[in-house]
């Protein structure tokens, strides 16, 4: 070994679920020896959007080279690695398959174990990464561009689902707004710069709450009064605000996000909200949860920007705790695009 890792665990964590090649060395669960992305965001944009086939071929392109890139930045080589940790699912199947297949292909090579990664359970763990004192039971609200979720987190590997969107996403809807009002993809990021320009209470775009007792989402209804505003207004000839329409359809998305977490937090008595997912790093949802929360008595705990979005950091930590389990995946472990988390 390159240096006396025996009585450590060394997990290599590699993600291509979606348009991000990542991988990362993590060392006892907390110490990042390194962190690689090579993102496809220049790629996609120009169609609005990721093209599952175009993804595919660049993480063919970059997987190689970005987990080497991970060892040599953590200056250790496959025979140090005490296990390899990879995405199966959720995602896009060509992606996942890529990952799937290199990381199945390393670990035998390597002679080490081979972990199975759920993509929504590994959201989660990023908050471990950086928060070393959190206790169970815990809340989390997982908000990305295909998930949003409540889900009570009662120890490792064990989850209960609260809540989870019946159509659209958050990040979703986030999304087709954006490319509706004419932003860059990725459209979440667009819609929090252009909505600080913008009045929140300039429209009154409906808030979907869904049956009074539901811990569901639903956002597709609310993206389709953005369209319809919109569409209206081309019809008589009137033109709209960007900054106003980004800033209220912000502010609807936040408030059910916040109302709903509210909701589950006051059912199951949890003293701790754990924000996952890439809509995690949106700073309005987070100042609201924040004050909210911080007046019932409710830790709010979220994960640096860098490790709300997809990254071989959050599968490396989920995978340390699965390696502690024991709960290796067998050979035949295939991608699973519409894996769910329970």
């Amino acid at each position: 070994m390159t240096e006396n890792l025996k009585s450590e665990v060394v997990i290599l964590g590699i993600e291509t679920s979606c348009d991000e090649t990542s991988a990362a060395v993590l060392l006892n669960g907390t110490d990042l020896r390194s962190h690689v992305i090579s993102s496809q965001i220049t790629t996609h944009q120009k169609y609005g959007g990721v093209v599952p086939e175009i993804a595919s071929r660049e993480h063919s392109l970059h997987f190689q080279p970005v987990v080497q890139q991970a060892l040599d930045e953590a200056g250790l080589t496959f025979g140090d690695l005490s296990a390899i940790a990879v995405t199966y699912g959720p995602g896009l199947v060509g992606s996942l398959l890529v990952g799937v297949s290199g990381a199945k292909a390393m670990a035998y090579g390597a002679g080490v174990p081979l972990i199975g990664i759920n993509h929504l359970e590994a959201h989660i763990y990023a908050n471990f990464l950086e928060h070393r004192d959190l206790e169970f039971p815990l809340l989390a609200l997982l908000v990305s561009g295909g998930h949003s979720h409540l889900i009570l987190f009662e120890a490792h590997g064990q989850y209960k689902v609260l809540g989870r969107t019946r159509d659209d996403a958050a990040g979703e809807a986030l999304d087709k707004v954006a490319r509706t009002l004419g932003l860059a993809y990725p459209g979440g990021p667009q819609i929090q710069r252009v909505a600080q320009e913008g009045d929140a209470q300039a429209y009154a775009f409906p808030r979907a709450m869904l049956e009074p007792d539901s811990l569901d989402f639903s956002f597709s209804g609310m993206k389709s009064a953005v369209l319809n505003t919109l569409n209206s207004a081309r019809m008589r000839g009137e033109t709209l605000s960007v900054p106003d329409i980004a800033a209220s359809f912000q502010q609807a998305v936040v408030d059910v996000l916040v109302r709903k977490a509210l909701m589950a937090l006051e059912r199951t008595d949890v003293k701790t909200l754990l924000l996952a997912g890439g809509v995690a790093a949106n700073k309005l949802l987070r100042e609201t949860l924040d004050q909210s929360l911080s007046v019932r008595g409710v830790r709010l705990v979220y994960p640096s920007p860098i490790y709300c979005t997809d990254n071989g950091a959050m599968i490396a930590t989920a995978g340390y705790y699965h390696y502690l389990e024991g709960d290796f995946a067998p050979w035949t472990l295939n991608a699973v695009p519409g894996l769910n988390l329970t």
